[in-house]
């Protein structure tokens, strides 16, 4: 029965989808005005032919990981001009997930690129992690794993950020200073020290809780 649910469930969501008005809908239009063939059979080929080309096909990477983007950011911009909040948690929770999914895959690549039919499997992965129900991939990874572990580490991320962004208003005083006095190293090697701590700190404000809470 819950098979039946996901099934119809993914059904139900591509059928409203293929009735709104967007620009993937009015290209199927057309073709379906010019070939007769309905617009729910040539998305149903479309979807089977890109399923083929992600086993055998040449650039399987750049197809998978437009699949793992442009439909989430397509409803994230859908839910952000919504007013309801609910869909910004879950395209948030499936933007966290994917993000430290490419971390990992960065750094295990030159493996994962010899597993058989990887770029299939990813893509079902990413699919499933997108897929319209309320425990999707991105909501079971994301309360399993990603959750305890930065409750663990919140009070560590957030004294490293704390100390960064004092550290860079430093630097910046520092460089302002000695900008007018004329004094100090040169302008080149100051601003890379400024930079050793500015990028850390950008990466780290995207993580704290304070960032995402002005949501």
């Amino acid at each position: 029965m819950g098979l039946l649910n996901i099934i119809s469930s993914i059904k139900d969501r591509a059928e409203k989808f293929l009735n709104e008005k967007n620009v993937v809908t009015d290209i199927l239009g057309k073709m379906e005005e010019k070939t007769g063939i309905k617009k729910k059979v040539i998305a149903l080929g479309a979807v089977s032919l890109t399923g083929l080309y992600l086993v055998y096909g040449y650039g399987a990477s750049l197809l998978c990981n437009l699949i793992g983007f442009v439909y989430p950011a397509y409803y994230s911009v859908k839910a952000i001009e919504s007013p309801c909040k609910e869909d910004d948690t879950k395209w948030l929770t499936y933007w966290v997930v994917y993000g430290v999914f490419s971390l990992g895959e960065f750094f295990s690549d030159i493996f994962l690129y010899w597993f058989p039919f990887y770029y299939a499997f990813k893509c079902l992965f990413l699919l499933w992690c997108m897929a319209p129900m309320s425990w999707n991939g991105s909501q079971i990874i994301y309360n399993k794993v990603v959750r305890p572990v930065f409750l663990r580490h919140e009070a560590t991320v957030d004294n490293m950020v704390s100390d960064l962004g004092g550290k860079a208003m430093s630097a910046a005083e520092n460089l302002t200073r000695e900008g007018k006095t004329g004094t100090g190293p040169p302008l080149g090697s100051f601003t890379e020290d400024l930079n050793m701590y500015i990028l850390p700190l950008s990466l780290f404000s995207l993580l704290s809780p304070d960032h995402s809470g002005e949501e």
